[in-house]
Order: C-alpha cells, then sequence, then structure tokens
C-alpha cells in the first residue's frame, strides 16, 4: 500500500511554546532541533512513499526546510495533529492509501514501531485506525506514576479488549493495579505511543467531527474517535532495548538527551 507519512508541528503550544525549534543534543555532543529529529526518524522507516512536515508556521518551515525536508503548509485552525495531517494529505491531492502521523514530539520512535503499525492496519481490513502500544517494565511505571505524583503530565496509557480495539486512553495510569514491580518485569500497563495510522476515509470525518468530552477533558485527540464508536486498533510494538519517550515538557529535555547518550544516538 502506499504510505504517507505527515509530522504535524505547531510553535504555539500551550504547554510548551516554540517546542520544534528546541535543541537535542546528542551522543556526539551536537544539538539538532527535535523537529529535525523527528523528520530523521521517519525517513528511517521503511516502505514508505513520502514525508512531509506540516505546519502553520513560516519559522518551523524555514528551519525544516534548511535541513531539506519537505513542507505542507496548513491553516493555523487546526485544532491537533489529526486535523493538521487531514488538511495536509488534501493540500497535497490525496492519493495515498495509508496515512501516518508521526507526531513531531517523538524523535525516539524506532523505524519498527511505524512498519509494525501499517502492517497491523494493513492486516486488519475492518479497521480504520490504528497506534502502536509498548508494554511498560516496572521501570516505566513507576516512572508514569512519579511523574503523576509530581504533578507532571508523563506518558499517556491505553486499555484494549481481546480483539485489539482500544477501550480507553488516558493521561492517568491505567489500569489501576495495586501490585509492585521490579525495573525489568512486565506489568499489565501499556504505553500509548503517539503514532497513528489512518486510512484516508477516517482522516477526512475527523476534523468534521466536534471534540467530545472525554477528549477535551484528557487533551488526547484519538478519543475523538472512540467518542464517535469509531474503533481504534491497538498494535502491540517491542522495544528492543531501545528507550522511548515523547517531549512533553521542558523537564524531558534532559531526559530525552540522556536516552539519546545511553543509546549512543548522534
Amino acid at each position: 500500500m502506499s504510505v504517507l507519512i505527515v509530522i504535524p508541528a505547531r510553535y504555539a503550544s500551550t504547554r510548551y511554546p516554540g517546542k520544534p525549534l528546541v535543541e537535542l543534543r546528542g551522543a556526539d555532543g551536537q544539538s539538532r532541533t527535535l523537529i529535525q529529529r523527528s523528520w530523521e526518524a521517519a525517513m528511517q522507516v521503511g516502505g514508505v512513499d513520502r514525508v512531509v512536515v506540516a505546519t502553520d508556521d513560516a519559522r518551523i518551515r524555514a528551519v525544516s526546510e534548511g535541513f531539506g525536508a519537505e513542507v505542507v503548509m496548513t491553516s493555523d485552525t487546526c485544532r491537533n495533529g489529526t486535523e493538521r495531517c487531514a488538511e495536509a494529505y488534501d493540500r497535497l491531492g490525496g492519493g495515498f492509501e495509508i496515512v501516518v502521523n508521526l507526531q513531531g514530539d517523538a524523535p525516539l520512535t524506532p523505524h519498527w514501531f511505524v512498519e509494525s503499525l501499517v502492517e497491523g492496519l494493513c492486516a486488519d481490513p475492518v479497521a480504520e485506525v490504528a497506534t502502536p502500544v509498548l508494554r511498560c517494565d516496572g521501570a516505566a511505571l513507576n516512572g508514569f506514576l512519579q511523574d503523576r505524583r509530581d504533578g507532571r503530565v508523563g506518558g499517556t496509557t491505553a486499555v484494549f479488549g481481546r480483539d485489539h480495539k482500544a477501550l480507553y486512553f488516558s493521561k492517568e495510569v491505567i489500569p489501576y493495579t495495586g501490585c509492585r514491580y521490579a525495573d525489568d518485569e512486565p506489568t499489565p500497563v501499556f504505553h500509548h505511543v503517539g503514532v497513528y495510522a489512518y486510512r484516508p476515509s477516517a482522516l477526512a470525518a475527523y476534523p468534521r467531527w466536534e471534540a467530545g468530552p472525554l477528549e477535551q477533558l484528557e487533551g488526547l485527540e484519538q478519543l475523538r474517535f472512540l467518542e464517535r464508536e469509531r474503533p481504534v486498533l491497538c498494535v502491540e510494538v517491542e522495544a528492543r532495548g531501545r528507550q522511548f519517550w515523547e517531549l512533553n515538557n521542558p523537564e524531558d529535555v534532559p531526559r530525552i538527551e540522556a536516552m539519546l547518550a545511553t543509546m549512543a544516538m548522534a
């Protein structure tokens, strides 16, 4: 199937203004912007026909074109990354069978996460939307719980049924478990990886829907699909020894730089 990756990026983030242009230092001591590192992650994904950055900001456009990315300018009325992907897809004239939303704050996304995601959507002819989930070990779960105790917005978690269709996504840690886990012990909690694959029909419908109460409360765009009773397929992916984290807050910069150093990523 023909695959387009869109990297939505906006400057005017309420939580972290200018986030796409934040510099992240790699293991070699060199700094590159968050948007460049996200684009480089997208370029490593196999089986992709085109990769574009979608933004409404001239500063992000200039920086992105400076390192060689193709940029699609979108309006400043997009409410989230999914809406920006939908507009970018339209501006490109359509023609792709799967559109991947690789959000511009996830530079540590391994290529096999996205490859597995596309494979999962292709294998389910009924599914219109898919997203990856990663089983937490004890160390990851304890990190989530500590973030919540400290009042930080950490990673998003997901719960899903036997058919791997999502039941809910939350910035709280779900499901509740009173058990204690060793750092390397698998847990029943799944980290939602903020990447999405859509069929064009689902992507076209999304901007026409109003945001529901759950989406507004959690600030999670994928809940709009669930509130409209559109199933979201959760595709379990494997870490393969790689660390993963999104840049949600300024405090995440040193965390991601430490991960880049540990994994010897330039």
